[in-house]
């Protein structure tokens, strides 16, 4: 895998895993504890060499990152949930983060579509097909 610089979320996103959940990370020093010197993770600005420990245990606890650093090719693509603006990995055409903001997604649809419709009928109504009243 080649090396590139870490985006500004990745970034971010390692800070915030370092400081919170990494065992061997010191809040008070700011000192990895079995090196006794600065956090190696925290000043990480490409991508290639990770501390083991925050590798192995820590960064398993944020999938998206995991796969975005340590996935062969190109980081993979976040895509934002059209419904709620989360940023998640898409599984193909994917376009929501969820089974919740998908049925949410195609509520709004149906509802453009059906405001669509009114607009095109005269007088603003939808007349229901015989037999359905």
């Amino acid at each position: 895998m080649a090396a590139r610089e870490l985006t500004r979320d990745e970034k971010k996103k390692i800070r915030r895993l370092v400081t919170g959940m990494c065992a061997n990370y010191d809040g008070e020093s700011g000192l990895c504890l079995p090196l006794d010197c600065p956090c190696y993770m925290l000043h990480k600005c490409w991508t290639g060499a990770y501390c083991r420990y925050f590798r192995n245990a820590v960064l398993p606890l944020d999938p998206a990152l995991e796969i975005a650093l340590t996935d062969e090719g190109m980081a993979p693509e976040l895509r934002a949930c059209a419904v709620c603006g989360r940023a998640f990995l898409p599984e193909g055409r994917q376009a929501y983060c969820s089974e919740a903001c998908k049925a949410e997604g195609n509520r709004r649809k149906s509802r453009e579509r059906m405001r669509k419709m009114r607009e095109k009928r005269p007088g603003g109504r939808y007349d229901l097909p015989a037999g359905k009243a």
